[in-house]
Parts: C-alpha cells; structure tokens; sequence
C-alpha cells in the first residue's frame, strides 16, 4: 500500500552537548557540543518515519538547488523522492540542545518565497497514492492551485491527512482529518472569529475544534494537547471526544506532529475508523516521544545484504568505474525469456560498458503478477539472463521496488522498455539524485511472456 507524503521539505540539524560553566563574555551558558546530526524535517521527516516503519511511502516536494537540498536527499536515502525547484534556499533548522534539552534555534533560509510550482512528475505521483499526508511548514507548496485541486480531487476517495501551519493555507475540503496543536488551533479559531480570543481549556478546545471543522469544511479535527492528549471532532459526531495520552516524560518534544500524522495515514489506510485511528495516533505520538524523539530517530535505514550474485555485480560496478567507464541497470521480472526480452536487453547494453539486470524474486513476482507467477524459478530466471551475452551480472531483490539495489548500484544509466516513460518511472527522481539519467529502449509489442504462456497452453 503506497503512502505519499506532500509539502514543505526541511533539513534539520541538531546540535547536541553538555553545558557545565556560563560564559565570561555574558551571562549565558557554554555549550561544549558533541554530536552534530543532519536528518530530514518538515515533509521530509514524515516519509523518513513511514519508510523507517516498513511502509511505501514517496516524497513530493520543492528543493533548492544547494548544498542543504543535497543533503537532504542523502537523508531520504531509499525514498522516492519526487521534487520539483523550490526557487529558494533549502530551510534549514539548527536545534542547539544541551543535556537533551532545547536551548535554542537558528533557522537558516527560512524567508518568504513564492509559490512553488507543481511540475506534471509531482502531480502524477500524487494520483497514485493510496493515503496522503500534507504536511504545511509554511513554505508555500500547499497554496498551488494544481495541488489544491487535485487533493480536493482525492479526498472523497483516500484517506488525507493535514497537518497545518499557521504560516500556510487553510486546507482542501472534505480532507479526512486536520491535526493542528493546541497553540495552532487558538491561532487558527482566533483568525476566524474575527480576533476574538479563543478559550483554552478542555471544553474551550471542544469549541475551537467544532470552529475550525465548520470553517475547514473537513471530516474531522484533531487538535493535540501535548500530555493531556488531543481532542476529536468529527463531521459525522460533533461533539468532542476527548483521547487521553499515556504518561510519558518528555525533554524535547518535536516531531511529535508528524508522527500522529504519519501513524493516522497508516490506521486509515488499514480500514480502522476515525476514532479509533486517532487514538492509536495519540499512543504511538507519545511512545515516539518516550523511545527519544527525533533524536534517537534513525536516518536512512541500513542496506540490506545482497544476495551472493550481488557480490559479482558491485564487483563489475567498481571495475567499470576504475576504468572510467558507464554502468547500465535495468530490471524486471523476466518470466519466459524471449526475444523482446533480448533485444531490450542488448540495446540497453549498448548504453555503456557493463548491464546489471535487477531481478525481482519469486516473491515479490508474485505479489506483481499475480498467484500463478512467476513461471520460472529465480534460480532458473537468473541462469537464463546470465547466459546471454548482454547481462554482465544478475542481482535478485525481494522488494516491490527495486531502489534498494539500484541505491548500492548508483548505475549512470536506468534502463527500462519502450512501453515505459523514463520521465514518469518512479525510479526516476532517485536515479536522477546522485546524477544519474533514465532512458527507455524500443519495446516489441508483439513479444509478450503473457502471449507465450497462452501459446504453451493451447499445445499443452
């Protein structure tokens, strides 16, 4: 099941140390710092948790064109990340902590910019998700018309989680739920009642939720409340449920937001009710907090191993780059290899010095195909593409998706079949980060594994 996640990518650095003596040019304390960590934030953030949970998920965003944007794409390692320019510098937050506890904050890049545009890639990847979250910083992306219309478009359909910003749009209607803060929701209820001061206690927040679902137009408001937990709204039952949150001992409490949005558009997309999705959504927000937070958030998950015929290729890898020359990959299943299939094959390997076949397993064949493939056995599959003398190496990967190979590999060239546009692979904005391109070969219409199945079986 594919999650995507859209809105305002940020590179968060945290600044961790101990401070033990004040400073004497001021009375302020010296922080002897210790460990400096980049990680994805904002938008970023939500798909780094998603992904590091075992999820599908895919990234669009707008990026700057800087260093920042590139490392935080080296951050989001493993994720589909499709992104349009930004026009603008990559945000960048520096959290200075000491003893694990928030000192300060130096945002970098954070100014006012214009709209971003939605590029055809962003909005294409949006069409094909199963649940979305739109997470707003305030950077501008969720004001583009295209954005807007299209989610308005997918809300009657998919879950839609928002979570917004003050500094942002108001969001679609009809959005499944909205999940400000405390602090966001006074702001936000206060805006639509003209400035009038909106009350803050329980019944209050009952209140300012009702408002702001009247004013949203959406199907539910979650407003959270830090360690008294979050108070529900729901078009469908309008008076507010309160969900109460496990205790939980917190030194520093980011990223909490986007892990209620991220573990509602999990819930949701299982099927499981809107309240019972939010209170699920408030414990995992609050043992996230407890397990440490973003600062015990890992990055990018470690590679898996590849199979032994993986050895052979990055072995070919690094001797066609010492020779400075170009590495090809393309992928597939290969389920009764036949000519279309070699003369893909041939023409991508005449792209560069070397072809990698990705090759998807027995398993993850059939979670594509279907129950009755593949026909042949990877083992089987593997020999036949290694005997042609186009393929210089096989790797096998249990994946749906094969960015994980192609993340080890980092071929130049991405190859894939005519009846592919190489400009709409998924695999594409990967490929693309570390300057790769993806191109497509003439496809053999004519030459089918499926026609040659239906063959086998009329001869028996």
């Amino acid at each position: 099941m594919k999650i995507v996640v859209v809105g305002d990518a940020l590179l968060d650095v945290d600044l961790d140390g101990v401070a033990t003596r004040l400073s004497p040019d001021a009375p302020v304390p010296v922080i002897d710092v210790l460990t400096v960590k980049a990680r994805a934030g904002g938008a970023a953030l939500v798909a780094r948790m998603l992904a590091n949970d075992g999820h599908h998920v895919s990234l669009v965003t707008a990026l700057g064109q800087d260093d920042p944007g590139r490392r935080l794409l080296h951050e989001l390692s493993g994720i589909t990340v499709v992104a349009g320019p930004s026009g603008a510098p990559t945000p960048v937050k520096t959290r200075l902590r000491a003893g694990g506890h928030p000192v300060a904050r130096f945002d970098e890049g954070c100014q006012e910019r214009s709209v971003p545009e939605m590029t055809p890639e962003m909005l294409h990847a949006l069409k094909g998700a199963e649940a979305l979250v739109v997470a707003d910083y305030g950077r501008g992306l969720t004001s583009n018309p295209s954005l807007r219309a299209l989610i308005g478009r997918l809300a009657p359909n998919i879950p839609v989680i928002w979570d917004p910003h003050p500094a942002g749009t108001d969001p679609v209607p009809g959005v499944s739920v909205v999940t400000p803060n405390q602090s966001e929701a006074c702001s936000f209820a206060a805006a639509v009642s003209s400035g009038k001061p909106a009350p803050t206690a329980r019944t209050g927040t009952g209140e300012i939720a009702g408002t702001l679902l009247r004013h949203w137009r959406s199907r539910a408001v979650l407003i959270t409340q830090g360690e008294q937990g979050a108070m529900l709204v729901r078009e469908s039952s309008p008076a507010p449920v309160h969900l109460p949150a496990p205790m939980t001992a917190v030194a520093d409490a980011c990223g909490a937001g986007d892990k209620l949005a991220s573990s509602l558009a999990v819930h949701l997309l299982a099927g499981e009710d809107v309240e019972l999705s939010c209170r699920q959504a408030v414990r995992e927000a609050a043992s996230f907090l407890a397990a440490g937070g973003v600062a015990a958030l890992a990055s990018a998950p470690p590679p898996l191993p590849l199979p032994v015929e993986g050895t052979e290729a990055l072995a070919c890898v690094r001797r066609v780059r010492e020779n400075g020359g170009t590495v090809v990959a393309t992928g597939g299943c290969f389920d009764l290899l036949h000519a279309g299939h070699a003369r893909t094959l041939a023409a991508a390997r005449r792209l560069g010095d070397c072809l990698i076949v990705c090759l998807n397993s027995d398993a993850s064949a059939r979670r594509i195909k279907g129950a009755t493939r593949p026909i042949m056995g990877q083992q089987d599959r593997s020999e036949l593409l290694l005997s042609l003398e186009s393929v210089d190496a096989v790797i096998v990967f249990d994946e749906d998706t094969p960015e994980r190979c192609l993340e080890r590999l980092r071929p130049d060239i991405w190859v894939k079949g005519g009846d592919h546009d190489a400009t709409q692979l998924p695999e594409t904005p990967l490929v693309e980060s570390w300057g790769g391109r993806c191109v497509s070969v003439p496809y053999h219409p004519a030459r089918s594994t499926t026609r040659l199945a239906a063959a086998l079986e009329r001869v028996g």
